[in-house]
């Protein structure tokens, strides 16, 4: 099967998982007790109010029906309205969405970027000092919870060191750069908005950074062990045999092939990481998805939650077929 043919295949199936997807977020979402009309109508709305609200959001059709809209809806570009913002939820997830994309790549950059190196470190001078400190990072970073750390960053980093600040998107002095992909580092750098790029990278530093921690670990740790079993192999026995140094046998036989699995590890990690973003983004009053539907869910605004669901998994998808294209770039036989 050619590359082209099954990143097609792959493509087609989202269609089914995304169709999964909204039928398990309509029946949960339907499921949680409380009614989103009487919340938007307030303690002192009449009951002419409160059933105005439900005819005009579709809360009075049978549950069939309701998805039966929402479905048609879909294909035609409609995501539903939000009863919270009473915007479309595709020109909400159109503003969070950048900010979110932003937070969550520059968080798996700075996983990938520490973690990688010190895997490699940590395999390479196996139960050394340099191991064992980054076994204690690895478990530090797994079992810290995100908001306690986020909350440590913030009184240490923010509050008396005074270096970075702890909540928002941008300093309420700096103006936001001119909209071309949402994403505030690269709009600012493309327009060359110097002052904006750095104090952008000021305010994602903490929350990219607690974002990035479990993240990191989970890649160093699987780094760890795929190249140390790698190492083992026949192959690598029989570069040294023929008087590769140590660092060609590991860089140019060993790593390679180590870092197959580890690429799964990264794109699991990214699905995580926009998981997670949910509580780091409350935490620092960061404007994305997250506090979008974190305030969705406490409103029971139900086409938020929806479309943000779909969202998340159109997304993880698609990093998936990334992941294994990136598999046959790194070893040609897994593509044939």
């Amino acid at each position: 099967m050619s590359l082209a043919n099954y990143i097609l295949r792959r493509v087609l199936l989202i269609i089914p998982t995304l169709f999964g997807v909204s039928i398990l977020t309509f029946v949960l979402s339907r499921m949680v007790p409380g009614d989103p009309a009487r919340l938007a109508a307030g303690a002192q709305a009449t009951p002419e109010m409160y059933e105005q609200i439900r005819r005009e959001f579709g809360l009075d059709d049978p549950l069939p029906v309701q998805y039966w809209n929402y479905v048609t809806g879909l294909l035609q570009g409609d995501w539903g309205r939000s009863i919270l913002s009473r915007r479309p939820v595709l020109e909400d997830l159109s503003v969070y969405w950048p900010a979110t994309f932003e937070l969550v790549l520059f968080a798996i950059l700075i996983a990938v970027a520490v973690g990688v190196p010190l895997g490699i470190l940590a395999a390479v001078r196996a139960d050394r000092p340099a191991d064992q400190a980054s076994r204690v990072v690895a478990l530090l970073g797994v079992s810290v919870p995100a908001f306690w750390l986020a909350i440590l960053l913030q009184i240490f980093f923010g509050l008396r060191l005074g270096w970075l600040p702890v909540s928002g998107r941008l300093g309420p002095m700096v103006d936001a750069p001119a909209t071309m992909t949402g994403l505030y580092t690269v709009d600012s750098l493309v327009s060359g908005q110097w002052a904006t790029l750095g104090e952008s990278l000021r305010q994602m530093a903490l929350p990219a950074i607690t974002l990035s921690f479990p993240a990191m670990a989970t890649i160093m740790r699987f780094t760890r062990a795929t190249l140390l079993e790698t190492l083992g192999q026949d192959f690598v026995r029989t570069a040294r045999a023929k008087g590769a140094t140590e660092r060609n046998v590991v860089t140019r036989h060993a790593l390679r092939n180590a870092l197959i699995p580890t690429v799964t590890m990264i794109g699991l990690s990214f699905g995580w990481a926009m998981g997670g973003s949910v509580l780091v983004e409350t935490v620092f009053d960061w404007p994305g998805i997250g506090l979008y539907a974190t305030k969705s869910a406490l409103s029971l605004d139900f086409m938020p939650i929806m479309g943000i669901a779909l969202l998340y998994g159109f997304v993880f998808s698609i990093i998936n077929i990334l992941v294994d294209v990136t598999y046959g770039a790194l070893d040609p036989r897994v593509s044939r």
